[in-house]
């Protein structure tokens, strides 16, 4: 309790100092009309279109905000529903998909380019076939990486995607898989502009269409200073009957004691990731809103399978015994976060409860380590996000406290971090011997879980942070998607948390709430339990 006690103290420590800036500093999103809502972020987007990138930073900024997809999420009860397209016929197989395109849909105008034509079959083709195909002549504008459709292998899954005429599209798998029409309605499954593409093609200028976005979303990009902010107008003709104000701006605030002392001021009318030691603050101020949703997400310690010893599930296993998890629990996510035991959290079907634990016993772990050959004084790296999520909070607090433990056992840790640009681009390459990261869930299936983190092809799109590869578990999580019945795929996840268990490439930290803090005059912000913050809606009185 002292420790919490502390903590609280000097938060708000922080909070009065970071107030005392507020006031001092004349910051560009310090004065926004009435009609323009501002929100502080807490890092930089990688880009502006979320097929490229599945960080949150990235999705935040561009998912909800410039995009549309074919389907999305009810905000409220998690069911799939219409968006650009109104309806949907499934063939008896399961294998083909028909889709009744909505009609009217305008694409943003921007300074440099002006639609010609409403949204319609072609740009779900472009969309598509760009991350689908190599040979697409988008395939490889800005990098060539898709990272959560190659995890899923759908490039693979699909077998055509036709025009069958201006407003319906078909789309062919190669097999039934029962999660496809959840990851259609996910944040990275926008909808591009193939007019605009042809338009850049013909300029030589294809990669301004990641940076200089033009989508069908509710607002249009206007201007992007790096670390600094986001500066977002209203699309005239959005298609949805959602309010939107004038304005929105994302004020990039990395410090999170800063971005909540801006939403004390008033100069934020929204936060992200209220920091848990802050939220007593939030809770005891009057014009605050301090909402709060159960975690569809898990926060992990992953081990480079790649790289001995880590590649022995004996050293793995000894390392995670080394870990007290519940005193992380304590330390860092200051009770609004439970245990995890599966990569999946309690909220999901696929759970189980009975699985082998690892428990806390540093005797028998160092025991262990001998006897794998690991002797004292062996040294290995945990890299650290330098950003704050949902899912871990402070990773660089709880690689501070895992290297005091590993200390025990004769385990010497340095601790790397990196720009949170810089850290992503490095940690792709594999070069990291352990990270703490994490994972949100972009829809409601299991799958979205099971095979981004562990599949055999979420190595090569870089989601896969363990970097390994089991064709034994790729096969149980493959066979679950061949069935619809929840009880049926249950079973092969059941037998996949077992394995899991069994090899620890990861070792299951923590599942947290997620909190989202708005001053009362903001009116229509919810806490999205699948993906990115969305501003369509909202409002200020």
């Amino acid at each position: 309790m002292k420790r919490l006690r502390y903590s609280s103290i000097n938060s708000i420590l922080m909070i009065f100092i970071g107030v005392i800036l507020c006031a001092c500093d004349a910051l560009i999103t310090s004065k926004v009309d009435a009609d323009g809502i501002v929100y502080c972020s807490e890092g930089s987007p990688a880009g502006f279109n979320p097929q490229l990138d599945t960080f949150g930073t990235t999705v935040d900024a561009s998912s909800h905000q410039l995009y549309d997809r074919l389907i999305d999420f009810d905000q409220t009860t998690g069911e799939i529903v219409p968006a650009l397209a109104t309806s949907w016929l499934i063939s008896p197989d399961g294998k083909t998909y028909t889709f009744q395109l909505r009609k009217k849909v305008a694409f943003h105008q921007i300074e440099s380019f002006t639609p010609s034509r409403y949204f319609n079959a072609d740009d779900v083709l472009f969309s598509i076939n760009r991350w689908r195909l190599k040979s697409h002549p988008y395939h490889q504008v800005s990098g060539g990486r898709y990272p959560y459709t190659d995890s899923l292998n759908l490039n693979k899954l699909i077998k055509s995607v036709k025009r069958l005429n201006g407003y319906r599209v078909e789309i062919t798998l190669q097999k039934r898989e029962s999660s496809f029409l959840a990851n259609l309605a996910t944040d990275f499954a926008i909808i591009l502009s193939a007019e605009y593409a042809n338009t850049l093609t013909s300029r030589n200028q294809q990669q301004l269409i990641d940076t200089k976005p033009v989508g069908t979303g509710p607002y249009k990009l206007s201007e992007f200073r790096q670390d600094q902010y986001i500066r977002y107008v209203k699309h005239p003709e959005y298609w949805r009957t959602d309010k939107l104000t004038d304005k929105l701006i994302f004020d990039i605030t990395p410090s999170s004691s800063l971005r909540l002392a801006k939403l004390i001021t008033g100069e934020c009318d929204a936060i992200a990731l209220p920091a848990h030691s802050e939220l007593e603050v939030v809770k005891q101020q009057d014009n605050l809103v301090l909402d709060e949703e159960p975690g569809q997400n898990i926060g992990f310690w992953a081990f480079n399978t790649t790289k001995p010893p880590f590649n022995n599930p004996e050293v793995r296993r000894a390392l995670s015994m080394a870990i007290d998890r519940n005193a992380l629990l304590e330390a860092i996510y200051f009770d609004s976060a439970i245990a995890a035991k599966n990569i999946v959290p309690p909220t999901s079907w696929a759970f189980q409860a009975d699985v082998r634990k690892v428990n806390f016993n540093p005797i028998t772990a160092k025991k262990i380590l001998r006897d794998n050959g690991i002797e004292d004084g062996f040294s290995m790296t945990i890299w650290a996000m330098p950003v704050k999520r949902s899912y871990n909070p402070n990773a660089m607090k709880m690689a501070e406290l895992i290297k005091g433990y590993l200390q025990e056992v004769g385990v010497q840790v340095n601790i790397v971090s990196y720009k949170w640009s810089i850290f992503r681009e490095k940690l792709t390459q594999g070069l990291h011997d352990s990270v703490l990261i994490g994972w949100s869930a972009d829809n409601g299936d299991p799958d979205n879980f099971y095979r981004p983190l562990l599949s055999c092809a979420a190595i090569e799109s870089g989601t896969n942070r363990a970097m390994w590869c089991s064709k034994e578990y790729d096969q149980l999580i493959n066979e679950a998607l061949d069935y619809s019945d929840i009880e049926e795929r249950a079973y092969f996840y059941g037998q996949a948390n077992e394995l899991l268990a069994e090899q620890l490439p990861l070792l299951p930290i923590a599942h947290a709430s997620r909190y989202q803090a708005h001053r009362k005059e903001l009116k229509g912000l919810v806490i999205n339990p699948y993906g990115g913050i969305r501003f369509a809606g909202v409002t200020k009185n």
